[in-house]
C-alpha cells in the first residue's frame, strides 16, 4: 500500500516541490491509510529545538504553542524521541510524565496518545520526528508502526534535499572571506524590509585598503577586511551587517532618533578603529561612513542612492568619519555630476577650448605671459567659463581627460604664436589634484609640446595650495618636485587662501607665487590686505621667487602694487580671458620686446 505513497512523494521531491507541501502531502496520505490517526512531522534545528513542518489535521494553535520546543527527556513524545534518538510510545498522554507540561494543550483537542519516531539523516544525525496521534489512549498497532517505518526514508529524502538547498542558498548569500551576508542577501533583505517598516542604511568603506594591498600584499588586505567584519559584527547583530564587496560594508538599522543612531555609529567606528596585526604588520584601521535615515516612504533605489551620496561626500570632506545624508548634499553632488557630464560631452564633441588671460608688467603693461583657462562652447555658441564646471575636476578621469585636451590646445596655440615670431615667454597651465593621481603628467605635456616644436621652458604649471600642500597630497608635492628637477616651472596659485603660510616657502619649491584676488581687493591704507601683500613680496624677494598679483581691476590697485615692489599682474584692468586669435593680436601689439630665450633657471622675465 505504500508504493503509491512513495511514488507520489518521490515525484514531488524530484519536481522540486517545497518541503512543507511535500511532507503535508505525506501526512495526508498516511492519514488516508490509517483512519483515526493524525500525523505530524517536526524538524530539528541546530540549536536542538523542534519546529512543526507538517501537521494538516492538528490545530495550528497547538503547533504554534509548541514551536521552538527544546528537546529533552520530558519534552513530550517527539522531544524525547529526538533527545534519546529512539522510538517513544505514549499510550496515555494524560498520565505519562513526559507530557505533564503539555497535556493541557493536547487533551482539549482530542489528542490522547502519541507514537513518535526519530528521522535519522544519512550521517546518523536526527533531522526531525514523525509522529502519529490517536483520539483514544492506546499504543500503535504493528500495521501502524510498519506504515510509519515505511515513510521514514521518504522523510529522510525530503529533509536532506531541503538541507542541501538551504546550504546552497546560505553559501550563495554568504561572503566567503568574512562569513557576513553578501550583496545578494543585502539586496533581498533591503527590498523586503522597506515594504514593512522605516529603517536607516549605513555604508562603510575601509580607508586605504589599496595602500595595504600594494604595500603588504593582498593577504594582509584580506586579513584587514576580515578583522573589520568581525569588529562590525561584534557591535551590530550579524544578520544586519553585510559585506557588499571589496572594502564596502553595509548595516541596516531600525529607525531610532538621530542621537541614538549617531551614538551607535560612533561605537562602530571606535570598535573598528583600533590597531590590528595583519600578516605581521601593525596597522591602524579606519573607516569612512555615510548614512541615509528614511521616514518610511523611501524606495529601495532612493535609500541606496542617498547612502551612496553621503558616503561619497564623507570621503571628500570627513575621511575617517561620518556624514548623514540631507538634501543639501544631494544638491551638491547633483551639481558635480551635471558638471562631469557637461565636460564629458564637450570633450566628446570637441567643444573644449583654451582661452588665455595676459600677464603683464605693471609699469609698462607689456605682456610677458598668459594663463590658459578652460572654456566650453555650448551648442548655441555661448562660452561657458571654467567656474561653472569646476566641480568636474574633482573626478579623476574627467580631470585627466580635460587636462590632456587643454595641453594639446595650449601646445598648438603656443606653437602658432612662436611660428609668427611673437616674443612669447610663458603659458600657465592649471593642474588639479586629480591630475596627480590619474593623469600622465608630465608625459602628455612633453609629447604635446614636442609635436608642436614648443620648448618646455615656455610652460609653467599652476597648482593651488590645497593641491600642493594639503595633508593628503604628499604624492602631488613629490611629483611637482620631480617636474621642477626636469626643468619645468611651478607657480603656486591663489596664494594665501589655502594651507600655505610664509614659512612653507622655505621648504616648498616654487618659482612663482600668485597673490589671490581677495588680497588685491583689500589694498588700502590701514587695510590688513596691504600688510599681507607687503609681507608676501618681501619674503618672495628674499627667496628669489617671482610674484604675480591676480584680479587687478583698478589703476589704484596697480599703482599700489607697483609702489610695494610687485612688477607683474593680471586682471580685467588689462584684459579679460580671450580666444587664441584675439590673444595673438594682443601679443603682436603688446608683447615684451627683446626677450631673450629664458635659461633653465629663469622665471617670468620682468625686464
Amino acid at each position: 500500500m505504500l508504493v503509491g505513497v512513495q511514488n507520489i512523494i518521490l515525484r514531488m521531491v524530484a519536481q522540486g516541490e517545497g518541503l512543507e507541501e511535500t511532507l503535508t502531502k505525506l501526512c495526508g496520505e498516511v492519514e488516508r491509510l490509517l483512519p483515526g490517526s493524525r500525523a505530524s512531522i517536526l524538524t530539528l534545528d541546530r540549536h536542538g529545538k523542534l519546529h512543526t513542518c507538517a501537521a494538516p489535521s492538528i490545530p495550528q494553535s497547538y503547533s504554534e504553542a509548541l514551536d521552538g520546543l527544546p528537546i529533552g527527556p520530558m519534552a513530550g513524545s517527539c522531544g524525547a524521541a529526538a533527545f534519546f534518538k529512539e522510538v517513544i510510545t505514549v499510550a496515555d498522554i494524560e498520565t505519562d510524565p513526559r507530557w505533564s507540561s503539555f497535556k493541557a494543550l493536547a487533551l482539549p483537542i482530542g489528542l490522547k496518545a502519541c507514537f513518535s519516531t526519530p528521522v535519522f539523516g544519512s550521517n546518523g544525525a536526527v533531522l526531525g520526528t514523525f509522529a502519529l496521534y490517536f483520539s483514544e489512549p492506546r499504543p500503535p498497532t504493528p500495521f501502524e508502526q510498519s506504515i510509519v517505518e515505511g515513510c521514514l526514508p521518504l522523510c529522510l529524502i525530503a529533509l536532506e534535499r531541503n538541507e542541501r538547498l538551504l546550504e546552497h542558498r546560505r553559501l550563495a548569500f554568504t561572503d566567503v572571506l568574512t562569513s557576513l551576508p553578501n550583496r545578494a542577501k543585502f539586496n533581498e533583505v533591503l527590498s523586503a524590509q522597506l515594504e514593512n517598516k522605516a529603517l536607516s542604511l549605513l555604508l562603510l568603506d575601509i580607508d586605504n585598503l589599496k595602500v595595504v594591498n600594494d604595500t603588504f600584499g593582498h593577504a594582509a588586505g584580506d586579513e584587514l577586511i576580515a578583522t573589520v567584519a568581525a569588529r562590525l559584527a561584534a557591535v551590530i547583530e550579524s544578520p544586519n551587517a553585510y559585506r557588499l564587496g571589496g572594502d564596502e560594508f553595509a548595516v541596516l538599522l531600525d529607525n531610532a532618533d538621530r542621537p541614538t543612531i549617531e551614538r551607535l555609529i560612533g561605537q562602530i567606528i571606535d570598535a573598528i578603529s583600533q590597531p590590528v596585526i595583519c600578516e605581521g604588520h601593525s596597522l591602524i584601521c579606519t573607516v569612512t561612513a555615510g548614512i541615509a535615515i528614511t521616514d518610511g516612504s523611501t524606495y529601495m533605489d532612493a535609500i541606496r542612492r542617498n547612502a551612496d551620496i553621503a558616503l561619497y561626500h564623507a570621503k571628500e570632506t570627513n575621511r575617517g568619519g561620518l556624514v548623514i545624508y540631507d538634501d543639501s548634499i544631494s544638491t551638491a553632488i547633483s551639481k558635480r555630476l551635471d558638471a562631469i557630464q557637461q565636460v564629458a560631452n564637450a570633450l566628446k564633441e570637441n567643444r573644449l577650448e583654451a582661452w588665455y588671460q595676459p600677464i603683464v608688467r605693471l609699469d609698462t603693461e607689456e605682456i610677458i605671459g598668459v594663463e590658459a583657462l578652460a572654456r566650453i562652447r555650448s551648442h548655441d555658441g555661448a562660452i561657458i567659463a571654467a567656474g561653472e564646471f569646476h566641480e568636474a575636476t574633482k573626478d579623476a578621469q574627467v580631470a585627466a581627460a580635460l587636462t590632456r585636451r587643454m595641453i594639446a590646445c595650449i601646445a598648438r596655440d603656443v606653437g602658432t604664436w612662436l611660428k609668427r615670431g611673437v616674443p612669447f615667454q610663458h603659458v600657465g597651465i592649471n593642474l588639479s589634484a586629480a591630475d596627480f593621481t590619474c593623469s600622465d603628467i608630465p608625459e602628455s605635456l612633453i609629447a604635446a609640446f614636442e609635436r608642436e616644436n614648443v620648448p618646455l621652458h615656455h610652460a609653467i604649471l599652476e597648482v593651488t595650495e590645497s593641491v600642493y600642500l594639503g595633508e593628503r597630497n604628499h604624492r602631488a608635492a613629490a611629483k611637482i618636485a620631480s617636474l621642477r628637477r626636469a626643468g619645468l616651472k611651478v607657480a603656486l596659485d591663489d596664494f594665501g587662501t589655502g594651507f600655505a603660510s610664509l614659512t612653507h616657502l622655505i621648504s616648498v619649491p616654487v618659482d612663482v607665487i600668485k597673490i589671490d584676488k581677495c588680497f588685491v581687493d583689500r589694498l588700502g591704507p590701514g587695510d590688513v590686505g596691504t600688510g599681507i601683500v607687503e609681507g608676501i613680496l618681501h619674503i618672495a624677494k628674499r627667496l628669489g621667487i617671482r610674484v604675480v598679483a591676480e584680479g587687478i581691476e583698478t589703476r589704484h590697485q596697480a599703482q599700489s602694487l607697483l609702489k610695494r615692489g610687485c612688477i607683474l599682474g593680471q586682471g580685467y584692468l588689462y584684459a579679460k580671458p580671450a580666444p587664441p586669435d584675439k590673444v595673438l593680436e594682443m601679443l603682436l601689439e603688446q608683447a615684451q620686446r627683446g626677450a631673450e630665450r629664458p635659461q633653465s633657471s629663469s622665471q617670468y622675465r620682468a625686464g
